[in-house]
């Protein structure tokens, strides 16, 4: 049990600070991965970005995902091409989804990070972070999405997971920082002494102390 995400970073961060980790990029999901990230990057003196993710649903069954559009410069799309061949989606159909999703993302990174890029991480340690996982879905994508902008080592560091989920995340990255793997494991909010929702300022305000590490 946790206190609060504070207290989790900085417990994941002293793990992280006892691996040999070459220029380390910290990478959050947004919103309630920054507050655990922002212990991270100041432990280990490196800049801090998100990595956000938007679900590209069926037109007929939005819950259904086809695939996310997930950040990059330029954004990254992750389709599952089996659904989309299934559900006989058209090319025309699919790209106007895709660029609408796509235009969220940008608003939803212009809002948290201005005018910023996001980072290069070419050669780099990316240490993707969330206070914890549930359904792995933003997170998986966020994984595949991360390859393409070609990070020398990809770090996963959660403080919370069921050990299944992790055994289903171990394949995509090089490694897995996890601190606590509960049995049974219903929510990561209960892990948790304080979970309250992350706001969009508290966001803004923690990638702000960053931008003069963004070199």
């Amino acid at each position: 049990m946790f206190n609060d995400r504070k207290q989790a970073g900085v417990e994941l961060a002293e793990r992280l600070a006892e691996m040999e980790i070459k220029d380390p990029v910290v990478l959050a999901l947004p919103r309630g991965g920054v507050p655990v990230a922002k212990e991270i990057a100041s432990r280990l003196s490196a800049p801090l970005d998100l990595i956000s993710v938007r679900k590209i649903g069926a037109p007929s069954q939005p819950e259904l995902a086809i695939g996310a559009v997930v950040d990059g410069d330029p954004p990254i799309i992750v389709m599952n091409n089996e659904i989309v061949f299934e559900i006989g989606l058209l090319p025309g159909e699919l790209d106007e989804i895709i660029n609408a999703k796509t235009g969220e993302l940008q608003e939803r990174r212009k809002l948290y990070m201005g005018e910023r890029q996001p980072l290069p991480l070419k050669d780099r340690t990316a240490i993707v972070v969330d206070d914890g996982i549930a359904t792995g879905a933003s997170l998986e994508a966020a994984l595949a999405g991360l390859k393409h902008r070609q990070p020398a080592r990809t770090i996963l560091a959660v403080p919370v997971a069921p050990a299944s989920s992790l055994r289903k995340f171990r394949p995509l990255v090089d490694d897995v920082v996890c601190l606590e793997t509960p049995e049974p494991f219903h929510a990561v909010g209960l892990h948790y002494r304080i979970f309250q929702q992350v706001s969009d300022q508290e966001v803004i305000s923690t990638l702000s102390e960053f931008n003069c590490r963004a070199d």
